[in-house]
C-alpha cells in the first residue's frame, strides 16, 4: 500500500486542555492499521506556544521522537527541554505533557502502543 499525502487524515485538535491546537498528520489510521497493537502513529506539529496538556496513560504508553523545534516536556512532573533527535517515553500509568517553546514549530513522530 502507498498512501499519498493528500489521502492522509490531517486534523487539528485541542489536547487535554493545552494552549492552542495540535496538528496531527496520521501515518496509520488507528488500531485497525496497527494490527491492534496501538492507536496512534502520527506526524505531530505544535506551533509556537501550542501544547498537549498533562495527561496520564492507562493501558498504553506513548513515545515522541522530536524531529524539529524545541519543546518543554513534562516527564511525570519533571520539566525538561527536548529538541531534534530526542526521544521521550511515557509508560502505562505515567503522565506527560509537551509544549513548543521555539519560534519554529515543534515536529515529532507520536506513537501510542497498547501495553
Amino acid at each position: 500500500m502507498i498512501r499519498r499525502n493528500d489521502e492522509r487524515i490531517h486534523e487539528r485538535k485541542k489536547m487535554f486542555g493545552g494552549e492552542g491546537e495540535a496538528i496531527f498528520h496520521r501515518i496509520l489510521n488507528g488500531p485497525e492499521e496497527m494490527y491492534g497493537k496501538g492507536r496512534v502513529f502520527s506526524h505531530l506539529v505544535l506551533e509556537k506556544g501550542c501544547e498537549i496538556g498533562w495527561h496520564v496513560h492507562n493501558g498504553d504508553g506513548e513515545t515522541y521522537c522530536i524531529l524539529k523545534g524545541l519543546g518543554l516536556y513534562n516527564d511525570n512532573g519533571i520539566l525538561r527541554e527536548v529538541g531534534p533527535g530526542d526521544v521521550t517515553v511515557v509508560g502505562d500509568g505515567e503522565g506527560h505533557a509537551l509544549k513548543c517553546i521555539s519560534d519554529e514549530p515543534l515536529e515529532a513522530i507520536a506513537l501510542i502502543l497498547y501495553t
